[in-house]
């Protein structure tokens, strides 16, 4: 697979700038304006009216003394508001020295980041890449949060998977052939994952996957096919090949648990971090070390019946015949217990033959399923 420009870029991230000095704005922009669209105001009353009027902005950079409102009160009113969307922008405050007395006033007051003008242009630009990512992360998960306390109450996985060496890879061949890596990346696992399925961008060459009804067997099965078929592809950027692997972390809460969104995806990439010390291309759930013998007793079986049963009804059914010995092992422990209630004697040993479905151990394969008395 060649790594070939995006022609279908996406609109670049807007950014604020709001300064009275007219040589400061220009400075900034000709840093930025390659990787971000910027809309630039000199105060901060005004700075405030295009907060409220436009909402494609996506971070602010701020300078302090101004007239009419500064940007201790620019940011004041940015995390005092009501909309969400304003409330939680990442906010720069930038200053012309580096003074410790500003720098904890503006954390007090909630900014985000500080920098000093003139902050050299890669990590200014790196600076922002990082915030915008992150307000995109924030807003997909919360998107993923009320669509889970809609429609689910069972089970959440999170697997946070991190393309092995990703600095290196951007320091060797640049930081462009990085972005173009994660973001292709990005796609195939978006085409990987099953519709309720949500993939959030955590960093550069770092994702997320939301799995709603999803125990550890069922993502450390997908974590390792996952894992096989990238090692397979190989890429190419003048006539140098390169290849990839992933490191994978698991976590995953019942519904007694308690567990926030947040609080999995942390656990998640710890166990990268563990993985990575354990040399990477690896899955580590938290048991350790996820191998195709250990993955669990369903693992190679996980797949989403309301998928298959959306195919039966739009027609799809080849796409249904390819997974159904998958589907059979998925909906095995539901057949046995509806056997079991009803006392039906279905034939649950011949539906396993049948389907050909390795290391499940039921008890009494074949033999009738007795009800309790």
């Amino acid at each position: 697979m060649s790594i070939a420009p995006d022609n279908n870029s996406p609109q670049l991230p807007r950014v604020l700038i709001v300064d009275d000095s007219r040589m400061v704005r220009a400075s900034l922009i000709k840093q930025i304006r390659a990787n971000f669209d910027v809309r630039e105001e000199a105060d901060g009353e005004a700075g405030w009216q295009a907060l409220l009027l436009d909402p494609t902005i996506e971070v602010v950079i701020s300078d302090i003394g101004m007239p009419k409102l500064d940007g201790f009160g620019l940011l004041g009113r940015i995390r005092a508001s009501k909309l969400a969307r304003i409330q939680e922008l990442p906010v720069i405050i930038i200053s012309g020295e580096d003074e410790n007395e500003a720098r904890e006033k503006a954390k007090t007051a909630g900014a985000t980041d500080f920098i000093t003008k003139g902050t050299p242009t890669v990590e200014l630009l790196a600076r922002l890449d990082a915030l915008v990512k992150l307000a995109q992360t924030r807003r997909e998960l919360e998107k993923s949060r009320e669509q889970l306390v809609r429609n689910y109450h069972g089970d959440v996985s999170v697997m946070a998977i991190e393309i092995d060496h990703f600095v290196e890879l951007s320091e060797r061949y640049g930081h462009h052939v990085a972005q173009l890596i994660h973001r292709k990346m990005s796609k195939l696992l978006s085409a990987k994952v099953r519709k309720e399925d949500t993939v959030a961008h955590l960093a550069e060459g770092q994702f997320a996957i939301i799995s709603p009804s999803a125990d550890l067997d069922a993502c450390g099965a997908f974590a390792l096919r996952m894992r096989r078929a990238i090692e397979t592809i190989v890429m190419t950027y003048k006539e140098e090949r390169i290849r990839i692997t992933l490191t994978v972390g698991l976590a995953s809460a019942h519904g007694d648990r308690h567990m926030t969104l947040e609080e999995l995806i942390a656990l998640a990439v710890a166990r990268v971090a563990d993985g990575k010390t354990m040399g990477g291309n690896i899955v580590v759930s938290d048991s350790g070390e996820v191998t195709p013998e250990n993955v669990g007793r369903f693992s190679r079986l996980a797949v989403s019946v309301d998928h298959a049963l959306t195919q039966l009804r739009t027609g799809s059914v080849d796409e249904v015949r390819r997974r159904l010995r998958e589907l059979v092992g998925t909906m095995m422990p539901l057949l046995e217990f509806i056997d079991t209630e009803y006392r039906t004697g279905m034939p649950l040993g011949l539906l396993a033959e049948r389907a050909n479905l390795i290391n499940i151990e039921r008890t009494e394969v074949g033999a009738p399923i007795r009800a309790p008395h």
